[in-house]
């Protein structure tokens, strides 16, 4: 019996499992049919170049010759066995049959033919559904902009100005939600534009076409040019329509409606049309002094109601303040002798502001305790250690106050304390920002920082992201990467001067902690303040997306040079990709470790949509990021001797620099750039760094 019942599944399974295999077979027949190997895309490519190119200019494209077209063929970049990118501007192309067979590389990123003299329609592109940069302008292409460029759901950038374009702007465009370019100008357009609604827009031009109509008011916000050589369009930012000319001015009393427009509330009300007598007619003077004295009214109780409650709600919005420790400057009253009474009103052991060296030549002045606590004081921000204030002391100097945590005061005696401090007051490089004093007391603990003005890299980074934002360029972020870089290798050097000296660490890199002087030099913050301690929810925000996995859970206090090495490998990605540390992704993911995201999406899909799409307007930078993507992710390596050593990163990063200096300018740079990323192994430290 259990054979027969055996044999009975075997029957029933057999057929579909023989169901299976025949539609994977078919499924990957489709696939391969589809064109996706890289002998398809020569077969494509080689098309095109029959159909465009009648000058020679694509003479490299010979199998022949050059039987491997990634990298030997102009203009055409592989990633993945696949042709991702293809870049021919100005190469003289010309034709009308061309541009169908470009359509067949569905594994395209960036497609750019800038600058020829191509003619005919564009074709339906949407089976390069990977497409994120399209270029197509200063041809002489024609007919209507097909509806299905909507399909290209991943486009950022695209450009169809200067060509022949002739009919309305299809509305499918709005699917494009990622799209921060969108350049339709010198064509022969016509139609609105009142259906355009892209929300990331940042750049985009319809100037001298034949559009007509009213510019849509998320439109306005960008100039005059964008929109001029249309004759027929009007709104903001160009002059009004017609009808808005015309329109009463909203700001008037609008005029009462007339005696037979008004419906009757009563049923011994007369119909409408029937006249009254004037004895029950009501003015409009009157209804205007009804709705006056009801606003009168109100406001006159909001104004009650204010008054009676302010006082208390202030005095516990100041009592909490106090409470949390929101002020340095406790009390204006003289100091008693064996305490300070703060305004909360407890006392603390007083102690003495203790100096560091190099204060007098750093060109700093010293001042006493009652000076620092009676300045006006402006929050900063609240870090893992404590709270940052800007304090403008008396005679109009500024200096910076990290008020320690509880926690962190009080993980170390006073010896301790005072020792770990003379330590970091030795501390004096110029990519570091210098501890000038410290004042300690049983009860309160004060640093005092050279002030920094320019704020942090991650205010540069992450600020104000959206249209009207200056992006931090790739220039700039290269030059506070390398300024890091040295103020970090100063930090681990300096432990070996001295002997019997600790191997010392920063402990707390992160992007908020890279502060920029008043000549916009990077420095590093909160250095080996990670030792002291801190709060356990202190101690986990500080740690999130940059703490080493090797680790210990926090709170415990915990600091290492390979510790430092993976979490500046961490900011140097978010210098390339602009995201931070635990940021949400556009489809709702979060990203917990930015390493292993970042390599993820260069394992799976082989290109450089990593990069921050701020600095797409640079040039000429592609090997650079690539170099340094490289470099960051070697930093970040989960195993601690695969991580380089500062001193190398340094190195490296100064090389890099070089490189992209004396290397000429290209075109703007694509998203498809292939990354093999291997960790590096742990190299010499590569010579002394320069101070």
């Amino acid at each position: 019996m259990p054979r027969n019942s055996g044999g009975g599944a075997s029957a029933i399974l057999l057929p579909l499992f023989l169901s299976a295999l025949l539609l994977r077979c078919f499924v990957c027949y489709a696939d391969g049919g589809g064109g996706g190997s890289l002998d398809a895309d020569v077969a494509a490519l080689s098309d095109f170049r029959l159909a465009a190119d009648r000058s020679g200019a694509l003479a490299s494209w010979d199998l022949a010759a050059n039987p491997a077209p990634c990298g030997t063929w102009r203009g055409v970049s592989c990633a993945g066995g696949r042709v991702t990118r293809l870049v021919l501007e100005g190469f003289g192309l010309s034709g009308d049959a061309a541009l169908p067979a470009l359509a067949r590389l569905d594994g395209l990123r960036v497609l750019s033919l800038k600058g020829n003299g191509l003619t005919g329609a564009i074709p339906d592109l949407s089976p390069l559904a990977g497409l994120k940069l399209l270029f197509l302008a200063g041809n002489s292409l024609s007919g209507p902009i097909p509806p299905s460029i909507g399909a290209l759901y991943r486009l950022y950038r695209l450009d169809l100005s200067f060509n022949n374009l002739s009919g309305v702007v299809p509305p499918e465009l709005n699917r494009l939600d990622r799209l921060l370019t969108l350049r339709l100008d010198s064509n022969r357009l016509s139609g609105g534009i009142d259906g355009i609604a892209l929300p990331v827009l940042q750049d985009f031009n319809v100037s001298n076409n034949l559009l007509t109509g009213r510019i849509p008011v998320a439109m306005a916000k960008f100039p005059v040019g964008a929109f001029g050589g249309n004759a027929g369009l009007c709104s903001a930012p160009l002059p009004p329509c017609k009808d808005e000319a015309q329109q009463p001015n909203a700001s008037a009393t609008p005029p009462c409606p007339p005696a037979a427009a008004m419906v009757a509330s009563s049923p011994s009300a007369k119909p409408a049309g029937a006249t009254t007598s004037g004895k029950g007619k009501m003015s409009c003077a009157a209804v205007v002094a009804i709705v006056a004295g009801d606003f009168a009214v109100v406001g006159l109780v909001a104004g009650l109601l204010f008054c009676y409650f302010w006082p208390r709600l202030s005095g516990r919005r100041s009592a909490r303040r106090l409470r949390e420790g929101e002020k340095i400057v406790y009390s204006s009253s003289p100091y008693g002798a064996t305490g300070v009474v703060t305004a909360a009103g407890s006392t603390f052991e007083r102690g003495k502001m203790v100096f560091l060296e190099d204060v007098s030549s750093g060109g700093g002045k010293r001042f006493e305790l009652d000076d620092l606590l009676r300045a006006s004081a402006e929050m900063l921000g609240k870090g893992g250690c404590g709270t940052a204030y800007k304090a403008v002391l008396g005679d109009g100097s500024v200096v910076a106050v990290k008020r320690l945590r509880d926690a962190t005061a009080a993980a170390a005696s006073k010896k301790d304390f005072e020792h770990h401090m003379a330590v970091l007051g030795r501390l004096r490089h110029p990519n570091i920002v210098p501890l000038n004093a410290y004042y300690y007391a049983r009860d309160e603990k004060l640093l005092v920082y050279e002030f920094m003005p320019n704020g942090s890299l991650f205010s540069l980074l992450h600020g104000n992201r959206g249209p009207g934002r200056t992006p931090l360029d790739w220039a700039a972020r290269m030059r506070i990467a390398s300024a890091a870089a040295r103020g970090l290798a100063y930090i681990h050097h300096a432990s070996r001067r001295g002997s019997g000296t600790p191997r010392l660490a920063h402990g707390n890199i992160k992007s908020t902690n890279i502060l920029l002087d008043k000549a916009g030099v990077g420095r590093l913050a909160d250095c080996g303040l990670a030792q002291l301690g801190s709060s356990p929810a202190a101690a986990a925000a500080r740690s999130a997306g940059y703490r080493a996995p090797e680790a210990p859970p926090p709170p415990r206090p915990w600091a290492s040079q390979k510790g430092d090495v993976y979490a500046f490998g961490v900011v140097l990605l978010e210098l390339l990709t602009g995201r931070c540390p635990g940021s949400e992704l556009p489809n709702g993911g979060v990203v917990v470790e930015l390493p292993r995201w970042v390599q993820s999406v260069v394992r799976e899909e082989w290109t450089s949509e990593v990069f921050d799409l701020e600095l797409m307007k640079d040039k000429g930078i592609e090997e650079e990021m690539v170099a340094m993507l490289q470099l960051a992710l070697s930093c970040a390596s989960a195993a601690p001797d695969q991580r380089p050593k500062i001193g190398y990163v340094v190195k490296m990063i100064e090389e890099i620099r070089a490189c992209g200096e004396a290397s000429p300018s290209h075109e703007s740079m694509d998203e498809s750039s292939g990354v093999s990323v291997s960790d590096s192994p742990a190299v010499s430290e590569g010579g002394a760094i320069s101070q």
